[in-house]
């Protein structure tokens, strides 16, 4: 599983003119699922997600979760965190999973993090056509792969 983590002011999904989903502060996660991935996967990236302290404390230094600041998550699925461009340059979806897999891995994952924040998350709507808006606060951009934990 990888993710695009973004800390953000402000984020919001947009399908068909209409916006379906929006945050104030918090995390915009974009999150891309792959055959492999398990329920290991899920437990181990939301815990660093939401504890991951990626926010100011009253000193200015990134000390804080975004459970410390009661901040809300975004969670928009992207199978193209796994395109391969090693050939040419038409990128390949390959490791990408289907949606038969990546569907109830999505909303496993969507799930635990809700648990995690112990508040509901807010979501893009899988294989829609999306809109995604964001003021990236910082700006902070981390990547993680739940495949590379060492």
């Amino acid at each position: 599983m990888k993710v695009v983590i973004q800390r953000v002011q402000h984020s919001s999904v947009t399908i068909d003119n209409k916006v379906t989903a929006c945050i104030k502060g918090g995390l915009l996660i974009l999150i891309g699922i792959e055959d492999t991935d398990n329920q290991e996967d899920i437990d181990w990236l939301s815990k660093k997600i939401v504890n991951l302290r990626i926010f100011d404390d009253e000193k200015g230094i990134m000390n804080h979760s975004v459970i410390d600041i009661a901040g809300d998550i975004l969670v928009v699925s992207q199978f193209t965190l796994h395109a391969s461009t090693k050939k040419g340059n038409r990128p390949s979806y390959i490791k990408a999973s289907k949606p038969e897999i990546a569907i109830p891995i999505y909303e496993a994952f969507c799930k635990e993090i809700s648990k995690q924040m112990g508040k509901p998350v807010q979501t893009g709507t899988f294989g829609a056509d999306m809109k995604v808006e964001l003021l990236n606060d910082g700006p902070v951009t981390i990547l993680i792969d739940s495949k590379n934990k060492e």
